[in-house]
């Protein structure tokens, strides 16, 4: 069972690789309220500051990761040395979609701890210190590799406790949560979900809340909302995304809306658009 497949499907990365090399100064990043960012220190020592004002210190090769756009500052001096390699992060669906909101506003991870990810940040790290050509294109795409062998890390390793990608670590709530992800037009009942997941209709009920963080039925709309957004930005006509989300109708579709996101998906689309 692929728990990650469908919801990078609908959700892809892009990555573009903007520093590789020495890093001295401070550097303000804000991601412009689309992009997020990763960036890997190979060498020397680093500092960010988010926008608390809360101040982190690397002394060893270390990730940072932030999928959605958050302001931070990159702080380094000419003694520490520092060595960079930095990329934005761009996501199908928004910065805003089920993928990243299931995940902290930073992950701040030393390399050594990230085992199963280490031929790809070896490679990573020889193009972007190296000056092969098609460098820059490989970086992107390895970038992008490298974050999704995160979440495969994150899961496996049960890393967050509650919210999506618990649930996808749970060998039980899995089974419902990729039947949603991979059949949103399909009319889910909880029975159906609590048998997908070898549990008694109540047990699963209360352990879904526990740990998702919402009812089985309200993950299930918000799911549909999310492809919804994704489609009207796509420009699909509303009609045809609630036939593919498993709405009887355009105007089904419209109450939901509204009542999930506050506005109708017209005045939505307007407002995302500016």
């Amino acid at each position: 069972m692929d728990r990650l497949s469908t919801l990078l499907k609908h959700f892809n990365l892009h990555a573009s690789t903007f520093h590789q090399g020495g890093f001295c100064g401070t550097t303000n990043l804000y991601g412009q309220g689309r992009f997020g960012h990763a960036h890997l220190l190979r060498s020397g020592r680093l500092a960010l500051r988010d926008k608390r004002g809360q101040l982190i210190e690397l002394t060893e090769p270390s990730l940072i990761l932030a999928v959605r756009p958050q302001e931070h500052q990159l702080l380094a001096i000419e003694a520490d040395e520092a060595e960079l390699v930095c990329a934005t992060l761009q996501f199908d669906g928004g910065a805003n979609n089920p993928l990243t909101l299931a995940l902290p506003d930073f992950i701040i991870k030393p390399l050594r701890e990230l085992q199963g990810l280490s031929g790809t940040l070896d490679w990573l790290f020889e193009e972007a210190f190296g000056d092969e050509c098609g460098r820059d294109v490989i970086l992107n795409r390895l970038f992008e590799l490298m974050v999704i062998q995160l979440f495969r890390h994150l899961i496996a390793s049960r890393s967050i406790a509650s919210g999506m990608m618990a649930g996808l670590a749970n060998a039980q709530l899995s089974r419902a949560l990729v039947g949603i992800h991979n059949e949103p037009q399909r009319n889910w009942s909880v029975a159906e979900l609590a048998d997908r997941s070898g549990m008694s209709r109540a047990s699963f009920a209360a352990h879904f809340r526990e740990t998702v963080g919402s009812t089985p039925a309200d993950y299930l709309a918000n799911w549909r909302i999310s492809l919804t957004q994704k489609r009207l930005r796509e420009g699909r006509p509303i009609a045809l995304i609630a036939d593919e989300v498993g709405y009887e109708s355009p105007s089904a579709l419209a109450r939901t809306f509204r009542r999930k996101v506050g506005a109708s998906p017209k005045e939505w689309l307007q407002h995302t658009r500016g």
